[in-house]
């Protein structure tokens, strides 16, 4: 797989599913929840969309704020916003 700026982003999304217990850990095939390196992780992202503002082509752009609001909106409902 090439690294490149989207798969990077899809790499940060799909770890946060796995910590947010959405997706089976794919090491033990079992899920597992663990918020906080969720949350460090939907940070993460939220932090690199900022910081990338204006420089990014649509595409990019596009996945980042996506991938951003959908993981914020399930922690919000898998933690009751704590």
């Amino acid at each position: 797989m090439e690294i490149d700026f989207l798969n990077y982003i899809l790499s940060l999304g799909y770890q946060a599913m796995i910590f947010l217990g959405e997706i089976p850990n794919p090491v033990t095939n079992q899920q597992e929840k663990n918020f906080e390196q969720a949350k460090l992780l939907i940070d993460t992202l939220s932090m690199l969309k900022e910081k990338t503002k204006g420089n990014l082509t649509e595409q990019e752009s596009n996945l980042l704020e996506n991938t951003v609001s959908e993981l914020q909106m399930k922690y919000v409902e898998l933690t009751d916003g704590k």
